[in-house]
């Protein structure tokens, strides 16, 4: 599967690197799960995982090919969402 970036959201990550974001896509576990944004209503696949460096993120994907995923957007887990994920990791 191949993840490609929008220029514009590359340049709207906020404290965190292209790198990281890989990495999180990559990891082993991850866990998709399908979101829509309150504001345009586009459905997206959310993508939560860890880096390398165990931080928790949240990127946001959508469907380009059957093999082709973009990146729109990516940021830090907040505290609930890092709960959830944690329980998540805890019973698999």
């Amino acid at each position: 599967m191949a993840f490609e970036w929008l220029h514009d959201s590359l340049r709207q990550l906020s404290g965190i690197e292209p790198r990281e974001v890989h990495q999180a896509l990559a990891a082993e576990r991850r866990w998709p799960r399908l979101a829509t944004d309150g504001e345009l209503g586009l459905r997206v696949l959310t993508i939560w995982a860890r880096t390398a460096d165990d931080r928790p993120l949240v990127i946001a994907t959508r469907k380009r090919s059957a093999w082709a995923w973009q990146c729109l957007g990516a940021r830090e887990m907040s505290a609930p969402e890092l709960a959830e994920f944690e329980a998540w990791e805890a019973a698999r």
